[in-house]
This record gives structure tokens, sequence and C-alpha cells, in this order.
């Protein structure tokens, strides 16, 4: 199986709720790149999507697109052609740097709060060794916490046992301070499902564990690289 899917997509549903739904474009790479669309009052935000075929068709029940946003540096993927076909911004955060430069779409940063969305965004990692400039997002109406790269369920994220894993390059450090201020209900990855209930107790037991379980992770992460 591929690290990362080219070409022609499969796409496929995941994360399905009242307010919104999920997909993979290519569910069967190693990343299981995951994109999220989340509707608040009639508006939709598209989250680090990945375009695919019939992706519109998926997200079109719950009203018309908002804006399409970037979380991750290394996350720009498909959100300009999709801020393009539906004729609306991408927004990137206001400390993120050199990523609006390199999407061909209208840009809009924003800082505190996702324009008028009802999503608080918060600076989740910021560094440059290794480079990465990630943003959270939390929506207190739904309990709904959006992390787009720090932890996820695809399996090399995860040691044995472990349903929500924090990312490889983080384990030694996991970003404990900042989300351990949220205990959210519902929770959604960049790669991988999300986690649809009860997500505060998972994510704490996956930042509790995080360099307990660092060798079973690395060799499972490891193993999953010598596939591809």
């Amino acid at each position: 199986m591929p690290m990362k899917g080219r070409g022609t997509s499969d796409l496929r549903e995941i994360d399905r709720w009242d307010h919104g739904v999920g997909w993979l474009a290519y569910p069967d790479e190693t990343m299981q790149r995951a994109s999220h669309a989340v509707e608040i009052d009639g508006d939709v935000w598209l989250f680090d999507p990945v375009d695919a075929p019939g992706v519109d068709d998926l997200f079109a029940e719950f009203g018309d697109v908002a804006g399409v946003v970037v979380g991750l540096d290394r996350h720009k993927r498909d959100s300009a052609a999709l801020a393009n076909r539906h004729e609306v911004p991408v927004y990137v955060a206001s400390w993120m740097t050199g990523v609006a430069d390199e999407l061909d779409a209208t840009v809009e940063r924003f800082g505190a709060d996702l324009a008028d969305s009802g999503f608080e965004a918060f600076r989740l990692v910021d560094r440059s060794v290794p480079p990465w400039q990630e943003v959270g997002f939390y929506h207190d109406g739904y309990d709904l916490l959006v992390v787009p790269e720090s932890v996820g369920t695809v399996g090399y994220f995860c040691a044995r046992g472990e349903h929500l894993g924090v990312h490889p390059m983080l384990r030694p450090f996991p970003p404990r301070r900042v989300l351990s201020r949220y205990d959210p209900d519902r929770l959604l990855v960049g790669h991988g499902a999300g986690v649809p209930v009860d997500a505060g107790d998972e994510l704490r037991t996956a930042l509790g564990n995080a360099r307990r379980n660092l060798p079973s992770a690395y060799a499972r992460a490891f193993t999953s690289m010598l596939s591809n």
C-alpha cells in the first residue's frame, strides 16, 4: 500500500454525524489523509480537504461552503482547488508563515477565532526544527475538537493496543499542556477516522501514554514504512 495515494481516487465516507461528514480520498494509502466538512448554521467549513470525484455531492446536503481551512503548514492538500470551485477563501492562521504564498486562491487570515464559524482557533505546535506549524480548533456548541496532525488513529500513529496515538515525531514531547485544556465529546483528526464519543478520555490516554508506549509505537511505524 503506497504512503500517499495518487491518480484516480476511491472516495470513502468516514465520520458522519448530524453536522458533518468526513472522507478519505485514497482509503488504501498508508497516510489515511482525512478531510472533514462541518456545518455551522447552514454554512459548511472544509478542513484540510483532499479532492476526489463526487466529494462535493458528499457534503452538499449540509449547505453551501463558507470557507476552506488549512490546519497544518504541510496540509495545503487540495484546499485551493476546493476553494476556487466553491468561490470561497482559504483560511490560514495569521501566525502561519509560507503557506499563503503557495496557495493559488484568495486567502483570509484568522486569529483566535475562525472567522464567524464559532470555532476557537489555538496554536497547537509552532516550531522550526523540524518545521511544524499546526492550529487546532474547538467548537463549544458541538463539543468538537479538530486536530490536524498531533494525534491520529491511523496505524503508524498508534502503539499496539492504542486506538488514538500521538504523531511519532511528537511522542517524546507531546503537546499535553495545550490539548489538556479540552475535554471534547467528538474528535476529528487529519489522519484516520475520528473519535465519535468520549473523545476526551481517548485524548488523555493517548497523551499520557505517548512516552510510555514510544518503543512499541516506533516499531509499528517502522514496520508500516517498510511495507511501502
